[in-house]
């Protein structure tokens, strides 16, 4: 079922019909369904008999083939490290190759050369082909200008659909050739059903979340509760004093199985950092919490420690430790350095 903060999109794709362009891009933070409304339009494309809203019927032979996995017209170009997300319970270990190196976290070159060679056949159901990329900031620039030529000559009839949350990572000339698409977090009108129907759980993760309802939801599932119940009981603690062993305990939380199962990796661990260090600011200078709000107690006391020019240049250096957290040099190092600046912070001078 599509959300209904995507609802208005949804209508205005399927309202296009025939003049669809051969290339979008849907862009946006995480967590809103830019991937389920991308699989929703693939589906009406490849559908035979599409239903009076625009959706697939679900039952004639193209979409039997789609829910099975099979449709030979649907092309689906994620990182491999991503494949067992969509290929369903793989078991531990999924992320491995069956070498034991971890599985690439990139879109790799050979996957385009492989859907080009696809795509150079007549299409086996109807003259309608999808391909679906997510996400495509995860292809380096190699990969990106390999796509490049088959945007610039499309295969007749064939629709690409590529989603991002970091596009200004793409190349400049990948999104002059596709429609974009902005998504943005839901307002509280369009949330309104949503938290009505979500656990007290769910909508305790939407503020960490970034008022991302999908993402709040994914991480309810995965024992969201239990990861920011630690992570606000450390930084409640934290001091210039005891940082160092923290960084080392931290370590091993995000290396642990259960953090990888929930896919609580160091991004997401220095983006929760970021909003909570937000929210500290956003205290001292007399403003309201935005991403913590069941934690305000904490966060008020924190806040009375610090000075303002401590809180916001703390909140600024994040933004710099925030470029490399995809690929730290070191992980006790970064995790030394980030808490160290932020123990500084909250124990400095008050103004």
């Amino acid at each position: 079922m599509m959300p209904p903060w995507l609802q208005h999109t949804w209508v205005r794709l399927v309202d296009l019909g025939e003049r669809l362009p051969h290339a979008l891009l849907f862009v946006g933070p995480p967590g809103l369904g830019k991937r389920l409304l991308a699989e929703t339009l693939a589906a009406r494309l490849l559908c035979d008999s599409p239903a009076a809203d625009g959706q697939s019927c679900g039952h004639c032979e193209a979409c039997r083939w789609r829910l099975s996995g099979n449709h030979p017209d649907l092309h689906l170009v994620i990182p491999a490290a991503d494949a067992e997300d969509v290929e369903g319970a793989e078991g531990e270990g999924a992320r491995e190759s069956p070498s034991g190196k971890p599985k690439s976290s990139q879109i790799v070159i050979d996957q385009i050369r492989e859907l080009q060679s696809a795509l150079s056949v007549t299409g086996h159901h109807s003259a309608r082909r999808v391909v679906l990329i997510d996400p495509a900031e995860a292809m380096n620039v190699f990969t990106a200008n390999a796509l490049l030529k088959l945007l610039e000559e499309p295969p007749a009839g064939c629709v690409f659909v590529l989603v991002s949350s970091e596009p200004r990572r793409l190349l400049p000339t990948i999104r002059s050739r596709c429609q974009q698409w902005a998504f943005s977090r839901p307002d509280d009108a369009a949330l309104a059903h949503w938290r009505s129907q979500a656990g007290k759980e769910v909508s305790a993760l939407l503020g960490v979340c970034g008022g991302m309802p999908l993402a709040a939801e994914r991480l309810a599932a995965a024992g969201g509760a239990s990861l920011l119940a630690r992570f606000v009981r450390d930084l409640g603690q934290v001091s210039t004093a005891n940082a160092l062993r923290l960084a080392a305990q931290w370590e091993s939380w995000l290396k642990a199985k259960e953090s990888a199962a929930a896919g609580f990796g160091l991004p997401q661990l220095v983006a929760w950092m970021q909003r909570w260090v937000s929210d500290l600011a956003a205290l001292r200078l007399g403003g309201r919490v935005r991403f913590f709000p069941a934690q305000e107690g904490v966060l008020s006391a924190l806040a009375s420690r610090a000075s303002v020019a401590a809180v916001s240049n703390c909140y600024n250096d994040f933004a710099q430790i925030a470029r490399v957290a995809q690929h730290p040099l070191n992980l006790r190092l970064f995790l030394e350095d980030m808490l160290l600046r932020y123990a500084r912070a909250i124990t400095g001078a008050r103004e």
